[in-house]
């Protein structure tokens, strides 16, 4: 393929990013028939469809997904070509979006992006805080945080560390109940559950606690949800050491029983090795989640 137009490689990048050729128009500044000739023509120049119509939205083809990274790639390189002539080389600026479980994100990740704030005022952060696994090959994020190895060998992973979560309850919930030690004492008291399936039940279970579900007095599905119930004395409750330690009114509990251990995994797509800004964002998160705050 020769002489590859740039306005239609934008057209075809913007459209990816925002999924939504009106919405891809109107950050270029064209009309959305303008914008759709363009996509048009530049699957007809290189022979492939790129995108797929869903609803309203437009959603890559594993094809146009392959070819997002050297679009990426190619439009980073536009921007240092552009920040070289103006002298600018070395600024680091954009957004980088990360991805992180509603604790991580509510408790471990503030400081460290204050502090990155500090460094690289540039630099904006979106945190999308959920608890599932943000798919990265899709841009749904550009670093995510994850406690499991991702599978994926486009993907890029560092091992951070290996962090421990264990059983807590509020003292006021301690000085009514008592103070649980064991496995056994632990059948006699209330639980805040994750979820009515019985999934986080087995887990429990699997973990040496003979507990049934008459044990859970609540159940809430999100983290943070489920350790507001600890903290106002519903029961005992699993949460991060991380963040159970820097939070006031709480007691570990079960002290007898062995803490869950859990890696942390610091993940990115390959545009880590051309985009300086998401490099600069994962060195800093790797740095500080490297050492427990506890």
């Amino acid at each position: 393929m020769d002489n590859l137009d740039w306005n239609q490689l934008k057209a075809f990048l913007e459209t990816a990013e925002t999924g939504s050729l009106s919405a891809a128009a109107r950050k270029l500044g064209l009309t959305q028939p303008t914008l759709s000739r363009q996509v048009a023509a530049i699957e007809q120049r290189m022979g492939v469809t790129l995108f797929e119509r869903v609803g309203k939205a437009m959603a890559l083809t594993p094809t146009g997904l392959d070819l997002l990274e050297h679009a990426r790639a190619m439009s980073v390189a536009a921007e240092a070509l552009r920040l070289a002539a103006t002298g600018r080389s070395q600024a680091v600026g954009g957004v980088v979006s990360v991805s992180a479980t509603d604790a991580v994100a509510a408790h471990l990740l503030p400081p460290l992006l204050h502090r990155l704030r500090e460094q690289e005022p540039g630099i904006a952060i979106e945190v999308i805080s959920s608890n599932a696994i943000s798919d990265l090959l899709r841009r749904e994020a550009d670093i995510a945080i994850r406690h499991v190895k991702p599978e994926q060998p486009e993907l890029i992973a560092r091992h951070i560390r290996e962090a421990t979560a264990s059983f807590f309850a509020s003292e006021d919930w301690v000085k009514t109940h008592g103070h649980p030690r064991n496995a056994e004492e632990a059948a006699q008291h209330a639980f805040v559950g994750a979820d009515r399936s019985g999934q986080y039940l087995g887990y429990l279970r699997q973990h040496g606690l003979p507990l049934t579900e008459a044990n859970f007095s609540c159940y809430a599905e999100h983290s943070m949800a489920s350790w507001s119930l600890v903290r106002h004395g519903m029961g005992i409750g699993a949460m991060m050491d991380d963040i159970a330690h820097g939070t006031p009114g709480i007691v570990r509990v079960l002290d007898d029983v062995a803490p869950v251990r859990f890696p942390i995994w610091l993940v990115t797509h390959r545009e880590l090795r051309t985009s300086r800004r998401i490099r600069v964002v994962f060195e800093a998160l790797a740095q500080g989640l490297a050492v427990s705050p506890a």
